[in-house]
């Protein structure tokens, strides 16, 4: 398997993605439905769904699991060993915001990991772009550069640590988490950007209570695991693809320092 092969052929895929989804928000009026879930839909997703599954069908082998995909049986599912997993335009919400924080993410997963991973902002003009034994990489006006996550910062001989959320998340598990740092900022931002602002020593860690999905976290935790960073859940072990029925993730913990002992934060999720 050519994973630098790949990984430049699904982010290829990605930019093309993004293209597509920056001429609807481009519009002046962005048509939003609800799904069954009650979760925004745009033509954006659809346009970039398509164009991504056509894309990954056409070159590879591998079956394509989608965000927007019609629901796979997980009869079906547990007998693959690699696919594609996909969210075509992650952060609708912030799509519709206009605030420019949402994303193309795309993943291979390979034995319930994910081996390569590919994020793009499109309307910030910067992406992301990792696989397994090669490594993570930030490509900015068509610079590519090795990303790294940061150690923790010292201020006044303290700690002090970053924590990255999204835009709306709140709940008393958050509170209490906070209350396990004695110094700390906290950052609010949208979509699978917050993991990879991680992996570039942006922030230092990113906590997640209630639903999200595996499509969700998947490209931004290759990038992540590729720097030595991880996303662990309550027993603090890896999240892993594709192991049940379920295509919701458990609550998590995404961190970039190796260094730290993440285990006392834990002890609050």
């Amino acid at each position: 398997m050519d994973l630098k092969r790949l990984m430049s052929f699904a982010h290829e895929t990605a930019l093309r993605a993004g293209e597509v989804i920056m001429t609807v928000y481009q519009e002046d009026d962005i048509e939003v439905s609800l799904k069954t879930d009650d979760t925004p839909l745009t033509r954006a997703d659809l346009l970039a769904h398509h164009l991504i599954q056509e894309a990954l069908e056409a070159e590879t082998a591998y079956p394509v699991l989608s965000e927007e995909s019609v629901k796979i049986d997980w009869d079906v599912r547990k007998k693959w060993q690699t696919y594609w997993l996909i969210d075509p335009l992650d952060g609708t919400n912030e799509f519709v915001d206009r605030n420019g924080e949402f994303t193309v993410n795309i993943a291979l997963i390979h034995n319930n990991e994910a081996i390569v991973g590919v994020v793009v902002a499109p309307a910030l003009e910067y992406s992301y772009q990792a696989a397994k034994g090669i490594g993570s990489y930030k490509i900015e006006d068509q610079k590519v550069t090795a990303i790294h996550p940061r150690k923790i910062p010292l201020v006044n001989g303290k700690q002090k640590y970053s924590v990255v959320i999204g835009r709306c998340s709140h709940s008393q598990s958050l509170d209490d988490l906070y209350k396990r740092f004695t110094n700390y900022e906290l950052i609010r931002l949208g979509s699978s950007l917050k993991m990879c602002h991680i992996a570039e020593g942006k922030a230092d860690l990113y906590p997640r209570y209630g639903k999200i999905s595996e499509w969700d976290t998947a490209a931004a935790q290759c990038i992540l695991n590729c720097v030595g960073g991880d996303v662990i859940d309550h027993q603090l072990k890896s999240l892993r693809y594709n192991t049940k029925d379920s295509l919701f993730n458990p609550d998590f913990f995404a961190w970039g320092d190796s260094e730290v002992n993440w285990s006392k934060f834990i002890a609050s999720m």
